[in-house]
């Protein structure tokens, strides 16, 4: 499976929640609303989820294992920062409004 497409949706400059994301997966899947957070000096990505009627959280979509997951995270944290340093770069004066797409 290849990741052909990764959307940055939207930028946060506050709290540990620094993007929301949209990845297509062979130009024929899209999964939307995946978080990067920033959380002790590490960014990592958090998969869609619900919130259950005990008030527990269930991803709706997750990779199967950590190889993939790995390769998904390193992707999506590479187009954060790209098109983060991109935003910052063209002088966004609120750069939680921008929106980019990255075409892998």
């Amino acid at each position: 499976m290849q990741i052909t497409d990764i959307k940055i949706r939207k930028f946060f400059e506050e709290g540990p929640m620094k993007a929301i994301v949209s990845v297509t997966f062979d130009g024929q899947l899209a999964v939307h609303d995946i978080k990067v957070i920033n959380a002790r000096d590490k960014f990592f990505i958090v998969m869609p989820s619900r919130k259950n009627p005990d008030g527990t959280y269930r991803d709706i979509v997750h990779p199967i294992n950590a190889q993939f997951r790995g390769v998904l995270e390193e992707k999506v944290i590479a187009a954060y920062h790209t098109e983060y340093e991109a935003a910052k770069a063209a002088g966004a004066e609120n750069i939680e409004t921008v929106a980019f797409e990255e075409s892998l």
